[in-house]
């Protein structure tokens, strides 16, 4: 089973969680504010040796001032 990122639409919480393959996360509440109707997002994978799991994905930004990084 594969382990998917969600963000929830309400606190804008994002949120690890191991599901079934395809899982949408439609019926996941936030472990936050306990709200269904989490999003499944995309996120980068992580190699052994990269730092905080991002790769070269990133680049020289800090880990706060680009999308892919949030």
């Amino acid at each position: 089973m594969p382990v998917y990122e969600f963000r929830c639409p309400w606190c804008q919480k994002k949120f690890e969680k191991l599901c079934r393959l395809g899982e949408t996360g439609e019926h996941l509440a936030c472990p936050e504010c306990e709200i269904p109707g989490a999003v499944r997002i995309v996120s980068g994978f992580s190699s052994p040796g990269t730092e905080g799991g991002k790769g070269d994905a990133c680049g020289p930004c800090t880990k706060s001032s680009c999308a892919g990084c949030r």
